[in-house]
């Protein structure tokens, strides 16, 4: 590792190619965080996303790495030793949604969705955790609804409900000198595949009979990290979701 930048922090995003986290990762630009953009198969988006992030003024790294492997999760925090920065903050974005029934998931189901949203965070904070040792944040991207009985998603469900307990005993675990809070988001950006229709229906069963905006998710993250007195908490920025 050559010279140390510790004037431009780094910022890890996961899943920063496209959607959520890369708005995330646009945010932390524009606070002065250089970012590593992780990313797995957006190739395409992740270029870029990171040349949209360079118009920020900061450094911007991009790597490619399928998180539900451990040795690719190494290859991605042994590439971080080798950047001109401190890492100070590490974003678990990364995450997949798909549906299932109880009755039918396969064991490569189910391992495909906590492997992905619930190890990887484990085993990125746990390497991220090495390289603070004069301290950070770990925020780890949950859910609004992690708590209800999704029966359509329930390995989804399973891992957000999991991350939020990880979230808590990783802030407890890694204190004083590291902080680790949760972002759970409602109804922010619909799916791919869900059609327009269904989405509005969601949207006006809210209280505010609004989507939340992406920018008031990054808003959630700036206070997380600037407010050093939290830790250990699950922010909701859900417009009312876990009141319908």
């Amino acid at each position: 590792m050559g010279m140390v930048d510790r004037n431009v922090p780094l910022a890890l995003v996961t899943g920063a190619a496209r959607r959520l986290g890369f708005t995330l990762a646009d945010g932390m630009a524009k606070q002065g965080y250089a970012i590593l953009l992780h990313y797995h198969t957006s190739v395409s988006e992740a270029a870029a996303a990171a040349d949209r992030l360079t118009g920020s003024g900061v450094p911007v790294y991009a790597f490619q790495a399928d998180l539900r492997a451990p040795d690719q999760i190494q290859a991605l925090f042994d590439y971080i030793d080798t950047l001109p920065h401190v890492l100070r903050l590490v974003v678990n974005s990364a995450a997949v949604m798909p549906g299932g029934d109880v009755r039918t998931l396969t064991v490569e189901g189910w391992d495909a969705v906590l492997d992905l949203n619930l190890r990887a965070p484990f085993l990125v904070a746990q390497a991220a955790a090495r390289r603070m040792p004069s301290g950070g944040l770990i925020v780890n991207l949950t859910d609004a609804g992690a708590a209800r009985a999704w029966t359509g998603y329930p390995a989804y469900a399973v891992s957000k409900a999991a991350l939020e307990t990880l979230t808590r005993l990783l802030a407890k675990a890694l204190a004083p000198g590291i902080r680790v809070n949760a972002i759970a988001p409602g109804l922010v950006l619909p799916a791919g595949s869900l059609p327009e229709g269904q989405w509005k229906k969601m949207i006006e069963r809210l209280p505010q009979k609004r989507a939340t905006g992406v920018d008031e998710v990054v808003m959630a993250l700036e206070y997380l990290v600037l407010n050093k007195a939290v830790t250990g908490q699950t922010l909701v920025v859900d417009g009312g979701y876990t009141l319908a």
